[in-house]
């Protein structure tokens, strides 16, 4: 039915492989593979029997539970190209998503972080909508005749624009197993581990280097909805995890936490991480405190997922500072500006009905410009020095501060703005916006940003800082000295 460079194909060959393997546990759920393949075979002809077609798009926009799991890889079995939601998105950055990918279905969480999402999303919502929990049922088959061949489009990420619209990155299946399986490589991942994923599946590195570099080793998936590190720290004691993958700031928590002591979290094995700097000494301690083997660091970004990653047996330097040597079948160079390109077989299709953002993303000769600006060692170890683009990491997400000024554009009272990242020790970085308010309507104040925010954005989006200023510094050709803005953002209260 499907090669074995198809999502439904790998998912089928591990169920063969490791029939009676646990595949999946959450809570009281615990399916091994065959359960799993079973369930998910169910779930596409489900989407079937309700008119969802091959090359139809299925959004999802729920935490990280077995739900997301089964229907996600069953809309994948059923021909359908996923489209994974943010859960922090507002009502309107949702609207958007589903009417740009054309949805024709949502899975959807019905109260997730006290959001009823199918309330916000309005006239936007697609013909069929599964709702979870409340009307998940279990459905499974035996078989399903549905048919994915390896260059069907597998899914469409959107990440945020530096222009302040987000843009869908288009992947295939090939594509999309590809850095899996480079991801699980470099990781080294058995039917032995048992994968915490704390990571949004919303997210690339929760999806592709999470649930199916599981799918593809045959390791055990134990998601987690939201990071809470008691929490964590029970399921690594209770489910014995191995591979615990996040943001530095998870790794930093868990280890100041005043109840990790009474905890055996001697289970775990490797652990990854980047997104933002990691310190040397976090690095050590994540291995002597928390008792990991391997730590590893990785670049990626959602146009490639797994670009560069550091191997087993690198030095805590070499964790900390760079990012790794090309994986996946990437080049790497540096070019003339000091940008990091990349070439290779698991780059995105292109950008969502957007030529030109993909012609300038991916040059005539096959390389992508990802914004970064890095540097290369004599081993060929990656190290980003700086980011060509505006574009902050604040606990582990994206943000474009374009986008952040567009929405704070739309405030009357403020004439322009900018926003910039500022070091956060919680955090990574968090957002300070400079506000510069009109002559007519002085009067627009921090709370007005910041409910006009909570309104409009995310919340890893939002601001966590608002200074007015009187004007914004620019250079001879009027372009906004964000570096001024930076310098100053560290002393910013």
């Amino acid at each position: 039915m499907e090669n074995s460079d198809t999502i439904p194909a790998a998912l089928a060959a591990t169920a063969a492989r490791l029939p009676h393997g646990e595949a999946l546990v959450d809570g009281p759920v615990r399916l091994d593979w065959t359960q799993l393949h079973e369930q998910v075979l169910g779930r596409a002809e489900w989407f079937a029997e309700r008119g969802i077609r091959p090359g139809d798009r299925v959004a999802m926009c729920a935490p990280n539970t077995h739900h997301w799991v089964i229907a996600a890889l069953g809309a994948l079995t059923a021909g359908a190209a996923l489209v994974p939601i943010n859960t922090r998105f507002t009502g309107p950055e949702m609207r958007d998503v589903l009417t740009r990918s054309a949805a024709k279905a949502l899975v959807v969480a019905d109260d997730f972080l006290g959001v009823d999402r199918l309330a916000e999303i309005g006239d936007a919502r697609p013909e069929v909508v599964l709702r979870v929990p409340t009307d998940w049922t279990e459905v499974t088959a035996s078989k399903f005749a549905g048919t994915v061949a390896p260059d069907d489009l597998a899914d469409i990420l959107f990440t945020s624009g530096t222009t302040g619209r987000s843009k869908g990155a288009m992947t295939s299946h090939r594509r999309t197993l590809g850095v899996a399986e480079a991801w699980a490589d470099r990781a080294a991942l058995t039917p032995a581990d048992r994968y915490l994923v704390v990571n949004p599946f919303f997210h690339s590195f929760g999806y592709k280097a999470g649930i199916l570099a599981a799918v593809r080793r045959g390791s055990t998936i134990v998601p987690q909805a939201t990071f809470d590190p008691v929490r964590t720290m029970e399921l690594i004691e209770a489910e014995r995890i191995t591979v615990l993958p996040g943001a530095p700031t998870i790794f930093q928590v868990l280890l100041d936490h005043p109840e990790r002591a009474s905890h055996d979290l001697s289970s775990l094995r490797i652990a990854v991480t980047g997104a933002a700097t990691v310190p040397v000494p976090l690095i050590e301690r994540m291995r002597t405190d928390l008792g990991f083997d391997t730590v590893l660091t990785a670049y990626g970004l959602t146009e490639a997922v797994v670009a560069t990653m550091c191997r087993a047996g690198d030095d805590p330097v070499t964790v900390a500072t760079t990012c790794g040597t090309a994986a996946a079948g990437f080049e790497v160079r540096i070019d003339d500006s000091g940008e990091v390109l990349l070439r290779g077989p698991n780059t995105m299709l292109g950008y969502l009905d957007d030529p030109e953002a993909t012609a300038e993303a991916i040059d005539a000769d096959g390389w992508l410009h990802t914004g970064d600006a890095g540097a290369l060692d004599e081993r060929g170890y990656l190290r980003i020095t700086d980011r060509i683009k505006d574009m902050y990491i604040c606990g582990g997400f994206n943000v474009y501060p374009a986008e952040v000024e567009q929405v704070l554009a739309r405030l009357p009272g403020v004439t322009e703005s900018a926003v910039v990242g500022v070091p956060d020790d919680r955090l990574g970085e968090v957002g300070a916006a400079y506000v510069v308010r009109s002559g007519e309507v002085s009067e627009v104040s921090e709370k007005d940003v910041s409910a006009h925010c909570e309104a409009n954005l995310a919340n890893y989006k939002r601001p966590r800082r608002v200074v007015f200023v009187g004007s914004l510094p620019r250079n001879a050709s009027g372009k906004v000295l964000k570096r001024m803005l930076r310098v100053e953002g560290k002393e910013a209260p």
